[in-house]
């Protein structure tokens, strides 16, 4: 059996999220809770948004250094992208049908971290530190 089939087989998908998935990615980090802004689900850690699902239904607002999101819109973007609103602002948009669950995990640390307080991170490394060396 092919991978996308014995992953889609096991319940995951390759590429190409589910608004679930999403949720539960964000809610995985330390601290974060769900709430809504622009009458949409947000996910926050000390009152700052780290990323919220946009009105489209199809992309996901996240929060992006501006240098990253230039080189993540340069090499994929039929999965980054910003609109005019975005331009001026540390945001980018993300389709969810075009990304795999390790580059948006990875992308909502980074968001994470930004907002998280330092104490929060520290422990955060320390649990991965010791789960990578077992």
């Amino acid at each position: 059996m092919a991978k996308s089939k014995q992953a889609r087989a096991k319940g995951s998908r390759v590429k190409g999220l589910t608004w679930e998935d999403v949720r539960q990615l964000a809610l995985e980090l330390p601290g974060v809770t769900e709430g809504v802004s622009y009458r949409t689900s947000s996910f926050k850690v000390n009152g700052k948004m780290i990323a919220r699902f946009h009105q489209d239904r199809e992309s996901l607002v996240i929060k992006v250094e501006y240098a990253a999101r230039e080189v993540l819109m340069g090499a994929k973007p039929e999965t980054f992208y910003i609109t005019d609103h975005y331009s001026c602002w540390p945001w980018m948009l993300v389709r969810i049908s075009n990304i795999d669950r390790n580059e948006l995990q990875g992308l909502l640390e980074d968001a994470w971290r930004k907002c998280a307080s330092k104490r929060a991170v520290a422990a955060w490394d320390q649990g991965h530190e010791t789960r990578k060396g077992s």
